[in-house]
């Protein structure tokens, strides 16, 4: 059977299951629709936050990262595990012991202001909405290399899929059916780094195989022989970064902040019955999390070693057919610079990727022409990041079940995070600003409806993003951590543990780090971007790390102002302390 049948039983099977769960939990009420009823397992609940985790970013963007940056592309991992932890400590527990349904609910409480909330709103769909441009972007790459249809296509087919379960089954019915999206990722992501391992190392545990010796005679480790090879090239060491410590430092910190600010993940540890299923569901993702997440830099070296080993000085009438394939959707790309009909990879010279513009016309090699070059000086290759994982069954010649296996996990993973960032968005716009600010007579009926209908809108927003994405997908989505750590963490961590937090420096604090952070990255990502060099950041800090300026801008705004503005009321005072106490001592439990 060929890969595109497979792909299409593996994925339409797959379909199936999640549509059949979201009929099974339909949701009935608006709390099933925005916290499942408050009554989900906890094993449960940390598989489907793994999965509400493990974005596109993490599935399909990561390894790409790790394997074109090497050192560099740690922060990715140092971030985002590194704010895992801190969600689980900091916010999950008191956020659950809270007890209502949104993110912008506690600040609005806390903060004992409508304008509070409605900031607190208009930065959630910020983040929310630069998230899921990367996640519809990851969707149109798999379904347009797999099932060859536009990219354009793809993401369509994405929207139905999510408006059908998020839009049907709401919290409830997208919690069941992130668990069987966990299972499925997890599955496609672990085979084929299994099946690679045992190729180069002899080692059936990536883990343990990304350090061992590579089963080619010459008794060198996997990253020394990486180091040797992509040297030899022209490029920086696999092993050494070439990111300054402090926007390495920069970019960890606005990762992990970032992470811990997500409401998407967050609102997940509304949905268990007790604060201390909280910190269960929180400790049980991290399990979850961490089997990808140690796994990403085998497969990222691996990946690197066999793109050098197949397509490096081989003429491209003998390419391999993956090279081929990817090239026809425009995700990888040669331009035969010196006229030899040999595909040179970064001969003499560091790789500067440029995302190339493809003529009609086809070159007498047979590939297809570029109005602009694919990199700088000699290098006659350009490879799409987000490819990486996708394509490396297909790179290291797997069986086809595994390449479609591969295809149904990266859509797994993208439409998980999707789903969840949707209901987020559709629970600000349904709850946070109709029935608690501007509709408050509606009935639960009602809301139930807007809630719905919201998501719908958001289905289609978000698909114009994937259709139009403004970069690879694991830099959109660390742009959304930086508005994340400037705008919405700040307040909740705040409002949690310091009492002289007023409303009025929250609000200036969380509208200044967001601000900030969003002009930073504009400018320098869309205005400005022939000025995006190190030279020009603030403090030598990129656009990537700039979250944490603003996040410190927030923290340091929201105290001088509350420093002259009246302090929280007396009632505000006795719900911090009540959210601090353990649960059996606490006055509302």
């Amino acid at each position: 059977m060929n890969t595109q049948t497979l792909t299409f039983l593996l994925v339409g099977s797959s379909f199936a299951l999640y549509i059949g769960i979201a009929i099974w939990s339909r949701a009935g009420s608006t709390r099933d629709f925005y916290v499942a009823g408050g009554a989900v397992n906890p094993i449960a609940n940390g598989m489907a936050t793994a999965a509400d985790w493990m974005s596109a970013a993490s599935f399909i963007s990561m390894a790409g990262i790790i394997a074109f940056l090497g050192r560099d592309g740690s922060v990715y991992l140092l971030g985002w595990t590194g704010g895992y932890v801190l969600l689980a400590l900091l916010l999950a527990p008191y956020l659950r012991k809270f007890g209502r349904y949104t993110v912008p609910d506690f600040i609005g409480e806390r903060y004992y202001s409508r304008t509070a909330r409605l900031v607190a709103v208009l930065c959630l769909i910020f983040v929310s909405f630069t998230y899921i441009a990367g996640q519809m972007r990851g969707v149109g790459i798999v379904f347009s290399r797999f099932l060859e249809v536009e990219v354009t296509t793809g993401v369509i087919i994405g929207m139905v899929i999510v408006f059908m379960y998020a839009v049907l089954g709401g919290m409830k019915g997208i919690t069941y059916t992130q668990v069987a999206q966990y299972c499925v990722l997890i599955f496609a992501y672990l085979v084929p780094a299994i099946f690679i391992s045992i190729l180069v190392t002899n080692n059936p545990v990536p883990q343990l195989g990304f350090g061992s010796v590579v089963n080619d005679g010459l008794n060198i480790s996997v990253l020394q022989k990486l180091d040797s090879v992509i040297t030899d090239l022209g490029f920086s060491p696999y092993t050494e970064g070439q990111k300054s410590t402090v926007d390495v430092l920069a970019i960890t910190a606005a990762l992990m902040f970032g992470t811990a600010g997500l409401p998407h993940v967050l609102v997940r540890f509304f949905t268990v019955p007790k604060v201390s299923d909280a910190r269960l569901s929180a400790g049980y993702a991290l399990v979850f999390i961490s089997i990808l997440y140690t796994t990403a830099p085998a497969v990222a070296a691996f990946a690197r070693l066999n793109i050098v080993d197949t397509i490096h000085e081989t003429s491209y009438e003998n390419a391999p057919s993956w090279f081929s394939q990817w090239e026809s959707i425009g995700l990888v790309a040669w331009k035969d610079k010196n006229n030899d009909g040999v595909m040179q990879y970064g001969v003499g010279q560091a790789l500067v990727p440029t995302k190339p513009t493809f003529l009609d016309e086809r070159g007498t090699s047979g590939e297809r022409l570029l109005a602009n070059s694919p990199s700088v000086s000699n290098n006659e290759i350009y490879i799409d990041r987000d490819i990486i994982v996708l394509a490396n069954p297909e790179i290291a010649g797997l069986p086809n079940w595994v390449i479609a296996l591969v295809a149904a996990g990266g859509v797994a993973a993208a439409l998980s995070t999707a789903a969840g960032l949707l209901l987020v968005i559709s629970s600000a716009i349904s709850h946070d600003l109709l029935k608690k600010t501007f509709m408050p007579e509606i009935n639960d009926r009602q809301e139930l409806f807007c809630a719905r209908l919201a998501a719908a809108v958001a289905v289609f927003v978000a698909g114009l993003f994937g259709i139009y994405p403004p970069a690879f997908v694991a830099q959109v989505v660390a742009f959304a951590f930086g508005l994340a750590a400037a705008s919405i963490f700040p307040a909740l961590f705040l409002g949690i543990f310091v009492k002289s937090i007023t409303r009025e420096g929250a609000i200036t604090g969380m509208l200044a780090g967001l601000l900030f952070t969003f002009c930073y990255i504009v400018f320098f990502k869309f205005i400005e971007p022939s000025q995006n060099f190190p030279e020009n950041w603030m403090f030598g800090i990129s656009p990537e790390g700039i979250g944490t300026i603003g996040m410190l801008l927030n923290i340091i705004t929201s105290f001088t102002v509350s420093l002259f503005t009246p302090r929280p009321h007396e009632n505000v005072v006795k719900l911090i302390d009540d959210l601090r106490l353990p649960p059996s001592e606490s006055r509302n439990t």
